[in-house]
């Protein structure tokens, strides 16, 4: 029987969420409960790899289970073994068809940035950039990256294409934190942190609209931004 579940963590706990060897991951936590729970091997499949020490409030998993288990005991069973680095939120039948990552319409991630001074104790939560920014001029540079682009130029690594669409970009500022947020068809690599890096270049004036016209239009553009820290990354809300 396929269930879907959703899922949240502390990303500053893992090194990140696809399984890696032995080191601590998200989905190697999870797999290791719900074998406890099934007697026998279960894998469970993502709608997306978040990077080490990138957070998650409603990451979606898939898995199946040789035996029948109610959702609402399968909850309390995972959470009984993973947390408090996991947290599951729900859990519910799907059809053996459905597919965590395949099935996705839209995600939405948010980025949060301290604008004002230091905070040792959120640290791991959030970018403490200490500095302000010219949000205007970065709401006006957001508008270029809505839509369908390639995103060649805010991607690491290699892909067999780029392309993705970006449908809203939000800006919020609130007791000195600046939330970014995106909501988009697809998220690769660092994109996500490397869009918000070229906005604060923006907001530092370090950078202008014609650049960013530049990275969307021209795969060799010369890159001028900083990758922000995996720590201010959240994965929102995934949409089916």
């Amino acid at each position: 029987m396929r269930y879907k579940a959703s899922v949240s963590y502390d990303g500053s706990k893992f090194y990140g969420f696809q399984r890696l060897g032995e080191k601590k991951s998200v989905q190697g936590e999870l797999e290791r409960a719900l074998t406890k729970i099934n007697k026998s091997e279960v894998l469970v499949k993502g709608a997306g790899r978040t990077d080490r020490g990138v957070h998650a409030l409603d990451q979606a998993v898939h898995f199946d289970l040789d035996v029948f288990v109610p959702p609402e005991r399968l909850v309390n069973a995972i959470n009984s073994i993973v947390k408090p680095d996991i947290f599951v939120n729900s859990v519910s039948i799907v059809s053996d068809d459905f597919h965590a990552r395949f099935n996705v319409l839209r995600k939405t991630y948010t980025y949060v940035i301290n604008l004002g001074k230091f905070d040792t104790i959120k640290d791991n939560y959030l970018y403490n950039y200490n500095r302000c920014l010219n949000i205007r001029a970065m709401k006006k540079s957001a508008k270029l990256l809505l839509g369908p682009h390639s995103f060649h130029a805010f991607t690491s690594g290699a892909r067999a294409n780029y392309n993705s669409i970006i449908y809203k970009i939000k800006f919020k500022k609130k007791r000195g934190y600046l939330y970014i947020t995106f909501v988009g068809k697809s998220f690769y690599r660092y994109m996500v942190r490397n869009m918000v890096g070229t906005l604060i270049s923006v907001g530092e004036g370090k950078l202008e609209n014609r650049d960013i016209l530049a990275y969307l239009t021209d795969e060799k553009a010369s890159i001028h931004y900083t990758t922000v820290p995996a720590n201010g990354l959240y994965l929102v809300k995934i949409d089916y």
